[in-house]
C-alpha cells in the first residue's frame, strides 16, 4: 500500500529547503551505496552544518503529521537527506537496504519516504517509479508532498532530462514490521475516523476494542 501525504511541508519550509540546497555542499551519492552502479545523483554533505537544519525541517513535519504517523506507526526515522538529480542523473531499479547503520544504532527499513521539494514544472524526467507487478507507478508530486511506500518494493528514479530534481529521502522502522498488518490497521483507523460517529455507540465501542487489540497484538516496542 502506498500513501501520498499532501502538504507535508508548508510553502515557507519548501522555500527554506530550496535556499539551503543552493548553499550547502553536495557530494557524490554513491558514497552511501558504492556497490550500486546505477545510482547517479548527489546528496547533501553530512558534515555541512546546514545539513542539520534541512533534516530538522523535514523531521518536524513528520512529527506534526497525523496522516504520516497513522500510516507508518513510526518507531525510528533516519535523518532525512536532501538529494539532487541534475540532467543525466538517475537511480536504477533497486530495493532499499533491509538494515541501515545510524549513529545511534541499526535501523530496519520498513517504509521508504520521498518528500518532493522542486516544483515539477522546473525539471523534465525524474519520476519516482514504483514497480508493482507488471504495472509501473510513476510519481512526480508538487513541492511539499511526500509518498510513503514499502521499502521492499522495487523502485527507481527515471533520468532527469533537464532542470534539477530536489527531494528529501528517509527510511522508517515501524512498530509493526509486517506491511499487510500495518495496512490493515491504517484502513481500520480511517474507517473509525470517517464512520465512527455514524455507528451506534455499542458498535463503535466493539469496533474500537477490536482495533486496539489488533494494534496491541502486532506492535513491537
Amino acid at each position: 500500500m502506498f500513501l501520498v501525504v499532501k502538504g507535508l511541508l508548508t510553502p515557507p519550509e519548501v522555500a527554506r529547503l530550496n535556499a539551503l540546497a543552493r548553499e550547502l555542499k553536495f557530494v557524490e551519492g554513491r558514497l552511501s551505496n558504492p556497490a550500486n552502479q546505477t545510482k547517479v545523483n548527489m546528496q547533501a554533505d553530512l558534515g555541512d552544518p546546514r545539513y542539520g537544519e534541512s533534516a530538522q525541517i523535514v523531521s518536524q513535519a513528520f512529527q506534526r503529521s497525523r496522516e504520516f504517523r497513522d500510516f507508518v506507526f513510526p518507531k525510528r526515522i533516519a535523518a532525512p537527506l536532501l538529494t539532487r538529480y541534475e540532467p543525466g542523473m538517475k537511480y536504477g531499479a533497486h530495493a532499499d537496504a533491509a538494515v541501515m547503520a545510524l549513529p545511534n544504532g541499526l535501523l530496519r527499513s520498513d517504509v521508504s519516504c520521498t518528500v518532493f521539494i522542486s516544483d515539477p514544472s522546473t525539471y523534465e524526467g525524474g519520476e519516482l517509479t514504483v514497480h508493482l507487478g507488471g504495472d509501473p507507478l510513476k510519481f512526480k508530486l508538487p513541492p511539499g508532498d511526500c509518498i510513503l511506500y514499502p521499502s521492499t518494493t522495487l523502485h527507481e528514479v527515471q533520468p532527469v532530462r533537464s532542470g534539477a530534481r530536489l527531494v528529501s529521502i528517509t527510511f522508517i522502522e515501524s512498530l509493526i514490521a509486517d506491511h499487510e498488518k500495518r495496512s490493515l490497521l491504517y484502513e481500520l483507523n480511517e474507517i473509525g475516523a470517517l464512520e465512527g460517529l455514524n455507528m451506534k455507540w455499542e458498535n463503535r465501542v466493539r469496533f474500537e476494542v477490536a482495533r486496539q487489540n489488533l494494534t496491541r497484538m502486532w506492535v513491537k516496542i
